[in-house]
């Protein structure tokens, strides 16, 4: 543009010293020759600042952005290639008993150089094959290593060519999100490779419950959009450190309404570590397989026979046989189950309050149980046993 202006000028100088030196026998008609070159000449600068300003302008539209939107891009070319894509197959039956494969897909997170991934178990569980994806539409077997079905989080693992190197997320801190805290989710919704969102952290402490009817606390709450696929995704804060798992939605229709929930990265944290060096988290255990949750307190519905509970005397529904006539027949009695409605003088009204309160004690220690059995409220001392999700 410089050059351009540049030539302009000259030849303009070079007209009108021509014009005058040509002229001097006509000297009115050489000032009038040379004022027009002067005019046409600054016509010619004018119009050649104008384009260098327009070209400014338009440059300027097409790359400004705002401080978040350039964070927000940041964020996402530096951590986007450590989510994946899982993709799993399970067998079902149809009416004519024929295994056929139905295929489920989510997402996952790199969160080790040698191809550990973090990602929800409900994704992987049950899964007779999971495949993983990667960024470059490379994909690969992958194993479980470990899983936890009361915290709704599994590990699994891919082994990629020596020469292939993987992109982790760095794990944040969920202890000190508020309310208002910008987030990014990335993950595969319906499917669609890395698909980033943005919100706010609308809500904390919020409670989920898993089809282990036990319930995770201290949820995320946020309006990220948050779709089926997005399962096991990371939730990103503004520093792109991985702070929660995007677990689940509320929604009527069954996509984003607005409410997305996210397991604390903390968890995960304490989780991780054992679910890859031991394939499951241990846990301090009763021995009790499954409760009934009456008016009265949790029904035992089902005890393991070799369990600290039936060990020391707590009893599931019995079976009763009576007469009928010439006939026998037999019934399983649930009213004659005993019912919990304590652990160490502390009330319980639901399964999860019981666990909680159990799995904040060591294998080896002993919980007094309060008893409703027969109608009369007894005491029984249960010594705890160590149980592995493994």
């Amino acid at each position: 543009m410089k050059s351009s202006l540049f030539l302009i000028l000259l030849t303009a100088l070079v007209l009108s010293l021509t014009m005058a030196l040509n002229g001097r026998a006509q000297p009115l008609r050489a000032a009038a020759a040379a004022k027009t070159a002067n005019s046409a000449a600054r016509t010619a600068v004018s119009a050649a600042k104008t384009a260098v300003a327009a070209a400014k302008t338009a440059v300027s539209a097409q790359s400004h952005l705002t401080p978040e939107e350039t964070e927000n891009i940041r964020i996402y070319k530096a951590v986007n290639r450590a989510v994946v894509n899982i993709s799993s197959q399970t067998s079902s039956e149809d009416v004519y008993l024929n295994l056929i494969p139905t295929e489920g897909y989510g997402s996952g997170t790199i969160i080790s150089p040698d191809g550990y991934i973090l990602t929800n178990n409900h994704v992987i569980n049950g899964a007779s094959s999971v495949r993983v994806t990667l960024y470059d539409g490379s994909s690969f077997p992958a194993v479980l290593v470990g899983e936890d079905p009361t915290n709704d989080l599994a590990v699994i693992k891919i082994t990629v060519p020596a020469t292939q190197k993987l992109t982790m997320l760095p794990l944040g801190d969920s202890s000190n999100l508020e309310v208002g805290r910008r987030v990014l989710a990335i993950g595969n919704p319906f499917g669609l490779d890395r698909t980033m969102s943005q919100g706010i952290v609308s809500s904390l402490g919020r409670t989920l419950r898993t089809d282990k009817d036990r319930l995770i606390k201290g949820i995320i709450q946020t309006d990220a959009a948050i779709n089926p696929g997005n399962s096991g995704g990371p939730l990103l804060d503004s520093s792109g450190h991985m702070i929660g798992i995007t677990t689940a939605i509320l929604s009527r229709s069954g996509q984003s309404a607005g409410i997305g929930l996210a397991i604390p990265i903390n968890i995960a944290k304490r989780i991780v570590p054992e679910l890859i060096a031991h394939h499951g988290v241990s846990r301090p255990d009763l021995g009790i397989e499954a409760f009934e949750r009456t008016e009265k307190g949790l029904r035992i519905l089902r005890l393991d026979p070799k369990g600290p509970a039936a060990i020391a005397g707590l009893s599931g529904p019995k079976l009763v046989i009576y007469r009928d006539g010439d006939f026998l027949f037999q019934n399983v009695d649930r009213s004659l189950a005993d019912i919990i409605t304590g652990v160490d003088g502390t009330p319980v009204k639901s399964q999860d309050e019981l666990l909680s309160y159990v799995e904040q004690k060591k294998a080896g220690q002993v919980v007094t149980l309060t008893v409703l059995r027969s109608g009369r409220s007894v005491k029984i001392p249960v010594k705890l046993s160590l149980v592995s999700s493994a």
